[in-house]
Order: C-alpha cells, then structure tokens, then sequence
C-alpha cells in the first residue's frame, strides 16, 4: 500500500548528480516520496556547462525553464529555450541542454512514467568532460566512485 501522506523536500537535502554535466537534482522521487507515476528535480547549469546528449527510453520528460539563457538540442536540432517556457520531449528523443547566457540557468524537469528499473531510465548518447573525468580517476578504495 502507498503512503498517502504528503511530503515536503527541500534542495538541501538532495545530493548533487555531476556526471552528466551540470547538476541535476533529483527532489521528488520513488526514494524520496514513494513516487509511482514518475519524478521531478531540478537542473541548475553554469555558464558554459551542458547537460550531455542522452535519451529515456520509458519517459517522456517534461522541461521548465525557471531562469537563464538555455540551448536544447532535440534530435540534432537546436532550439533556444528562456524563462517561462516549457518543452515536452518525447520519449526516445535524444536531447542535450547548454547554458548560453552569462548566469546560472535552472530548469525543473520531470520524467514519467517510470522506467520499469531505474538503470534503464536513461541512455546516455555522448561522454561529458564530467563523465570521463570519472572513468579516469583512480579507484577510490572507499568505494565512492561506484
């Protein structure tokens, strides 16, 4: 049975998720709050930063822009995307987001339905400098690179 009770994250309390480029938080999930239909968080990219190009094979993903200069490309085409406007990407649409203006960009995504296991949510299409930067580095004995 599903708890019923409303529940209420803050940012502070979701852990930073670098590896794709950017850092996208993951707030209001299975995990967090026995979400079922999907989860949203929150991506907040630097100028200069990019989220790499990837797609989700179960989800369609849902964007708002909450501030900053943003580049999307859906399937190879690019688009610009500002403050107060929102996108739908379908399902199997490979997309990657750039931040082309001069300050912090946040954007509020949301992905349903869930994927039926949470590693195959997301295919990743290209390596981010973030992403290498994790395969090169040396083992960490305490396991914290897993």
């Amino acid at each position: 049975m599903t708890d019923r009770n409303a529940r209420i994250v803050h940012l502070d309390d979701t852990s930073p998720n670098t590896r794709r480029g950017g850092d996208l938080r993951a707030v209001l999930t299975p995990t967090s709050v026995g979400a079922t239909s999907g989860f949203m968080g929150l991506a907040i990219i630097k100028p200069g930063e990019r989220i790499g190009e990837h797609y989700h094979p179960y989800s369609e993903e849902f964007v708002y822009v909450v501030s900053g200069d943003l580049e999307v490309d859906l399937d190879g085409t690019t688009h610009r995307l500002s403050p107060d406007q929102g996108l739908m990407i379908p399902v199997d649409q490979r997309h990657r987001f750039r931040n082309v203006g001069s300050t912090e960009a946040r954007m509020v995504f949301h992905l349903g339905p869930l994927a039926p296991r949470p590693e195959l949510g997301h295919v990743d299409t290209e390596e981010t400098q973030e992403a290498a930067a994790v395969h090169a580095a040396p083992p960490d004995p305490a396991g914290a690179h897993a």
